[in-house]
Parts: structure tokens; C-alpha cells; sequence
């Protein structure tokens, strides 16, 4: 075990090493800044992982969660008694139906003003205390609850203001967030203590290998501060910047320009609905890639019946795997969930594992977890390109688009990171 943790120290160096390595101004990096989140987030892994009162606090998170996700099957067995009553539901019944209860649940917060309240004063205390400028901190909170796409949307203003530079670093940070609304099916397969470790871990990890890889200057005039008041209907949110650097005036502003508010029915329509079509996006893309992932498989047997994507991505990711403490078969297996998942989506490999997650060891299943818990993969490259080409110019966008490899490196080295940290604690 000793040999195991020092590797896995060795791992997050190296991990780090690897962003400064790409890092597009060496020069320009603010290592206070950066050492200030790394020395936050170990003392948080180690609270949330080591100390009983965070161990305590997070199971005492994860039951909420699965409270909810079991009240959630009273209604789907409502409508499809068949479906809930059986033996062992499926992985839409038991995973993604009950997202018809937590997304609507989490935009009731934002609509009564709660979410936002926590984004604004979290996002505040993060940049205070990490030196990090006002708006990257009010959205990697903002990514924690809404998801990628969504804060994308609600940020709009904000983001056609930004110069390219810091949209890309923005892009950066869009690839290693989850939505707290879909952490419920995350909790169904995957073991919640970890599951819920992973999210604030990736926060600061997006911010540390964003300011490390795509550093940016930012004055005093340019460091904004965002607005975000909640709405099923990403159209009718509204959001205020000023640029002169003052809250009480930005608050002002906010006050000053605050829309009609959508009747509240109308609102929760939209959101039922909005969560409906997530679940099909879900659906359809987990039966697409597994599916496509078979096909390839039994394509490459026909050349060598030992080839598969498995052994393949195990190759290629076993340094990684290997440097977050594990020994070369542990290794091997780890690799191959790892670039499973990068190539396809972490629903793929939390469905694989699920039936014997809790006879892997501990720090196995910590790693595996808390890694398989982002939206890293292909697929969310495009859903960024996509949403910013929405929002920005051209020329903007272009620059995001020219650094897909740099997109897709964040949110590996973010994921890394992550998993190596907590790693440490959990043996």
C-alpha cells in the first residue's frame, strides 16, 4: 500500500506537470492561485472521505438523494405499474425515469430564487479565497447545479462580452461538470459517498487545470460580475453584467432589469417536459454507443479474436491508470473503464459496473467512481462547440473549435486529478 500511495502522489504531480506542459503562457500562470486550490481541495477530499463528520455528511446527502429517487418511483409506478413492480427494474425505470422528479425539483429551487443564491454567494467565497476572477468562479458553481450546456445558456451576456481567450478557458471548464439534477441516476449505479466527492473535487479541478493550461490576465475593468435569475425556458433568463467591478451596483442593475416572472404552471411545464427529453437524449445515446462499441468489437475479432476496444483503451490509458496507485491488472482494468468511458459516456461503463461494484477494493471503487463522475467524453466536445456557436461570433467560436484537443485534455486531466486526490484517502 505504501509503494500504491506514493505512485498515486507521484500520479498528481505528474498530472499537473502534464497541464504546464501544454500550457499556452507558462509564464502567466498564477501558481498562488493554483496552489490555493489544490491545499482546499485535499483538505476537502480528506474531510469528505477521511473525517467521520464529512463521511457522515455526504452519505447523509446521498440517502437524500436516493429518498427522493425512491419517491419518484411512486409516480412512475402510477403510469407503469409493470415497469416498477418487478424483480429487478431496468436501467430507464430505475435511473432515468426519476429524472422526471429531480430536474422539475432543482428548477423549483431556481424559481423561487434558491439556487441562485447559493451560485452567488459560493461563487463569491470562491473567488475571494482562491484569487480566481469573479465570473470563471460564479461558473464553474454554476456548472455544479445547472450542468454545461445550461450554464452556457444563462451566461450568454456575459460570454459575448469575454474576449476569445477567456471564452476557451469557459470551454475548458464545460468539460468536467456534472448537473446536480442527474446525480440521482448517478446514485442508483454508482456508490453515492463518491459520487458526491466527485462534484465539488471537480470544481476546483476544472478552475486549477483551466487558470494552469489557458491562463488569462484579467483587469480589474474586465473582471465582471454575472447575474443569473432561473427559468425552465433558457430565453427568459435574464443576466446583468457590469464591468466596473461593483456588486452593489450590479445588483442594482439585476433589480432594475428583472422580467415579468413566468407563471409558475407554465414554468413547470416546460421543465417536466425539458426533463423528458433529457431522458431520451440519455437513452438514445447509451443504446447508440454500446451498441456501436459491439459492433466495433466484433469487427476488430475478425482481424484477431484478442482485439476489442477494451484491450485497446487499456493500452492507451494504462500510464494514467497506473499512476493513480494501482497495481499493473488493477491497472489494465481501470484503463479500460477509463477510455471506455471518454469515448463513449460514463452511463456506458456506470451500467457495465453496477452489478459488481461493491465487491471491487476500496480505492478501486473510489478512483473508478469518482472518474467515471463528468461529462468528459467526444460527445460533450460537440454539445460545447454547439451551444457557443449559438452565443458568440464567429471568430470566437472559431478559436473554441481550433482547440478541441485542448477541450478534451482538460477534461481527462480534470477527471485525473480528481480521482487521484481522493484516491489518497480511500485504500
Amino acid at each position: 500500500m505504501v509503494f500504491n500511495l506514493v505512485v498515486n502522489i507521484i500520479g498528481i504531480v505528474v498530472f499537473i506537470a502534464i497541464a504546464y506542459l501544454f500550457s499556452k503562457q507558462k509564464h502567466a500562470i498564477h501558481w498562488r492561485s493554483v496552489g490555493i486550490m489544490l491545499v482546499l481541495e485535499i483538505l476537502l477530499a480528506w474531510f469528505l472521505t477521511g473525517s467521520q463528520v464529512g463521511v457522515d455528511a455526504v452519505k447523509a446527502a446521498a440517502d437524500g438523494f436516493t429518498w427522493l429517487v425512491d419517491v419518484s418511483y411512486d409516480g412512475i409506478a402510477f403510469a407503469l405499474a409493470s415497469w416498477v413492480n418487478v424483480k429487478q427494474m431496468d436501467f430507464v425505470t430505475s435511473s432515468l425515469l426519476p429524472i422526471l422528479l429531480i430536474v422539475p425539483l432543482f428548477d423549483i429551487l431556481t424559481y423561487i430564487g434558491v439556487l441562485p443564491w447559493i451560485i452567488k454567494w459560493v461563487g463569491r467565497g470562491l473567488a475571494y479565497i482562491t484569487g480566481q476572477p469573479k465570473f470563471e468562479s460564479f461558473f464553474v458553481v454554476e456548472m455544479m447545479f445547472l450542468g454545461n450546456t445550461e450554464a452556457l445558456a444563462v451566461s450568454q451576456l456575459q460570454l459575448k462580452q469575454m474576449n476569445a481567450r477567456r471564452n476557451l478557458t469557459i470551454a475548458m471548464m464545460s468539460m468536467s461538470c456534472v448537473t446536480a439534477s442527474i446525480l440521482g441516476a448517478y446514485i442508483q449505479m454508482m456508490p453515492g459517498q463518491f459520487i458526491l466527492t466527485a462534484v465539488p473535487m471537480n470544481v476546483l479541478n476544472a478552475a486549477i487545470i483551466a487558470a494552469i493550461l489557458n491562463p488569462v490576465e484579467v483587469s480589474p475593468e474586465e473582471d465582471t460580475i454575472a447575474k443569473v435569475s432561473g427559468s425552465a425556458a433558457v430565453e427568459e433568463t435574464t443576466e446583468t453584467t457590469e464591468t466596473s467591478g461593483s456588486e452593489d451596483l450590479a445588483d442594482a442593475q439585476v433589480k432594475a432589469a428583472k422580467p415579468t416572472r413566468e407563471p409558475f404552471f407554465s414554468f413547470l411545464g416546460d421543465s417536466i417536459l425539458g426533463a423528458g427529453k433529457l431522458i431520451l437524449i440519455i437513452a438514445a445515446n447509451v443504446i447508440a454507443f454500446v451498441a456501436l462499441a459491439k459492433l466495433i468489437d466484433k469487427l476488430l475479432g475478425l482481424i484477431n479474436s484478442n482485439l476489442s476496444l477494451e484491450n485497446i483503451f487499456g493500452i492507451i490509458m494504462f500510464p494514467f491508470a497506473w499512476l493513480l496507485g494501482f497495481n499493473p491488472h488493477d491497472a489494465f482494468q481501470m484503463a479500460s473503464y477509463m477510455g471506455t468511458k471518454l469515448v463513449t459516456n460514463e452511463f456506458v461503463v456506470m451500467g457495465e459496473v453496477t452489478s459488481k461494484v461493491d465487491t471491487f477494493a476500496p480505492h478501486f471503487k473510489a478512483v473508478l467512481t469518482v472518474f467515471l463522475t463528468s461529462f468528459a467524453n467526444f460527445s460533450t466536445v460537440g454539445m460545447i462547440i454547439g451551444a457557443f456557436k449559438g452565443i458568440v461570433n464567429r471568430e470566437k467560436n472559431d478559436v473554441i473549435s481550433r482547440n478541441v484537443g485542448y477541450m478534451l485534455l482538460s477534461g481527462i486531466l480534470v477527471s485525473l486529478l480528481s480521482a487521484g486526490v481522493v484516491g489518497l484517502f480511500v485504500w
